[in-house]
């Protein structure tokens, strides 16, 4: 039994109950986990219909799963984030932010230290945050710093340093200092971490009166420049609430099989920051974006009192996610219709989408510099020019239907007329490596015989495996010498490295240069061609097929039909008479419709 079968066997008998699934590769490792209201039906969905290109190469490395049954959604939420974080499957780490988020923390020691920190560990330290970047987290300790004279070194050195000499340590390491003054100091900063900056600046205000009216000006100024400093760091805080809750505000957009989030953080009534992230995503988006909100507090435990979400299309998704985050968060959840609370969400919302269009728009911005990355391109390669460049990415679901496309970039823009479509025809299932030779031979054998425009470079998307079968058509069979590259998969399933030469090897492209952003254009372009070919003849032999088991119809009888009713869906709604047009009678029409309508065919 080959996997294409074991998975239909498995699929005909999962149950109609909430939990997770695991999806696994030809390795039998874990490269997806979900969860799911309903296992059967969020499970089977993977492998019918259409996906994007992100979820179809997910679901091409599918050759088994497994699923565990839950009571409830709230557990199944709960166990996801378990197995993620246990099996780190890399379809899933990029559902949430790769990185650690920094936090202000008060050492737990004789003579406390103010310190910006990623890691959160028991030692009865405190820790305030998390700050969105750690710029704003170090602009913020370096206001304490100059506030409140606590200890700066790491070591205590044997004499005064310049930070008591400046007034911003009281010096331990020479003089003796009272553990109330400390306790006043930890006392304060945690006040002010906690959203008193108000308390704060008036104290600052009469001490700085104090200083003036004792003609210490000196001091005064100094007093002035912390309260400008404080000043600043309010200024941005815009948008209030009169409850003064501290609150998460999340919004989510998706495109072109990416996802954006950006949370925007409310202290004490007051928004001060925002933090957005943007992945590839995988199922369903709704779904997607609560694992991503589950994963992001399991990575940053400083909870909020509550938390603001964008709702569903469904009312009753909508208490079901309320129920399964607050039985596990253990905090307010909330998805709001109105008031400022929605004005709030709504603009995390349109936040997300102007990162996701700025994303795309990057690409449209190195376009116009698509000359200049195609000539560093070249040179990194080795080559005189990149003027013309073929690339060619292959297409199947479980082996079914497989297809291949190429699209042609010259001088680093695509030449839309040039692009081809391949219907494989001598490779039977998923063979990358064979398909990949058919192609290169049926394009290249063509290039020969009408003396087409030969490519300065070939692009696959792969490795040394993909690479060595295009050489080796090229090479041995048609006797051209063009160089090949491949596009190289981090452990995320990211466009990482460029891999060319033979043997082939890692070319060190940096991944912010211009030329690695022409690579990833000309990839996402032609997996954008490859896949709407392929759904096209998916849905034409879906078509063919359903018809094709009617008795009484041929292939020559299936044509008229489709050219007549020009979909199946029409076929399935006319009456008996319309099909006295193209010469089919009272009897056959009622069996193509109830063959058709029986099943649900629509």
């Amino acid at each position: 039994m080959n996997h294409y079968e074991h998975i239909q066997h498995k699929l005909a008998i999962l149950p109609d109950q909430p939990g997770c699934y695991l999806m696994k590769n030809s390795d039998q490792a874990i490269i997806y986990v979900g969860k799911a209201k309903v296992l059967k039906n969020r499970v089977r969905s993977y492998f019918s219909g259409s996906h994007n290109t992100k979820t179809q190469k997910l679901v091409s490395e599918i050759v088994d799963f497994e699923f565990i049954v839950t009571a409830s959604n709230a557990e199944a939420l709960i166990l996801e984030c378990n197995l993620i974080k246990q099996h780190q499957p890399r379809y899933n780490v990029l559902l949430k932010d790769d990185k650690t988020f920094p936090y202000i923390k008060i050492t737990n020691e004789r003579h406390p230290r103010l310190e910006v920190t990623r890691r959160v560990i028991k030692d009865k330290g405190k820790y305030f945050g998390p700050y969105p970047n750690a710029y704003a987290a170090q602009q913020t300790k370096k206001l304490l710093d100059r506030l409140y004279p606590l200890r700066k070194c790491n070591t205590m050195p044997e004499k005064v340093c310049l930070y008591y000499h400046i007034g911003q340590c009281l010096a331990p390491c020479e003089y003796t200092v009272e553990q109330s003054t400390y306790d006043q100091m930890v006392h304060e900063i945690t006040s002010f971490l906690n959203g008193g900056q108000l308390v704060v600046r008036k104290e600052l205000e009469r001490k700085m009166g104090v200083a003036a009216e004792q003609l210490d000006f000196e001091q005064a100024k100094e007093y002035r420049d912390q309260l400008l400093a404080i000043d600043a760091t309010m200024e941005k805080q815009k948008i209030t609430m009169a409850d003064a809750l501290d609150r998460d505000i999340f919004g989510y957009a998706v495109d072109k099989g990416w996802m954006s989030v950006q949370i925007l953080y409310m202290r004490q009534g007051k928004m001060i920051e925002r933090h957005g992230t943007s992945f590839p995503y995988y199922g369903n988006e709704y779904d997607d974006f609560i694992s991503f909100v589950s994963q992001y507090y399991s990575e940053n435990p400083a909870l909020p009192k509550q938390v603001l979400l964008p709702r569903p299309e469904e009312d009753e998704q909508a208490e079901e996610v309320v129920s399964a985050l607050e039985s596990w968060l253990k905090i307010k959840v909330q998805l709001p219709q109105r008031g400022k609370k929605s004005e709030a969400v709504a603009m995390a919302q349109q936040n997300a989408t102007l990162v996701l269009n700025e994303k795309f728009r990057l690409l449209e911005r190195d376009e116009d510099r698509s000359v200049k990355a195609a000539q560093a391109l070249a040179k990194w390669l080795g080559l005189d020019q990149a003027t013309r460049i073929e690339a060619f990415d292959n297409s199947n679901i479980q082996g079914t239907n497989p297809v291949s496309a190429m699209v042609v970039f010259v001088d680093g823009k695509p030449a839309s007329k040039e692009y081809r479509k391949y219907n494989i025809k001598t490779v039977q299932g998923a063979d990358d490596y064979e398909t990949m030779r058919e192609v290169i031979r049926r394009r290249y054998e063509r290039v020969l015989k009408e003396n087409l425009p030969q490519p300065d470079l070939i692009v696959v998307d792969g490795g040394k495996g993909q690479i060595s079968a295009a050489l080796d058509v090229l090479h041995n069979e048609l006797g051209l010498f063009i160089m090949v590259c491949g596009l190289v998969k981090d452990d995320k399933h990211k466009t990482a490295q460029l891999m060319a030469g033979e043997p082939p090897a890692i070319v060190p492209l940096p991944r912010d240069s211009h030329e690695f952003y022409l690579l990833q254009r000309i990839q996402e372009e032609v997996h954008r061609f490859a896949i709407t070919f392929h759904r096209a003849q998916r849905a034409k032999s879906m078509v063919e097929s359903k018809l094709d088991q009617i008795p009484g119809i041929g292939e020559k009888r299936r044509k008229a039909l489709l050219k007549h009713f020009g979909s199946l869906k029409k076929i399935s709604e006319a009456t008996v008479e319309d099909f006295q047009a193209i010469s089919i009678g009272s009897a056959l029409a009622t069996r193509i419709l109830e063959s058709l309508n029986d099943d649900g065919q629509a």
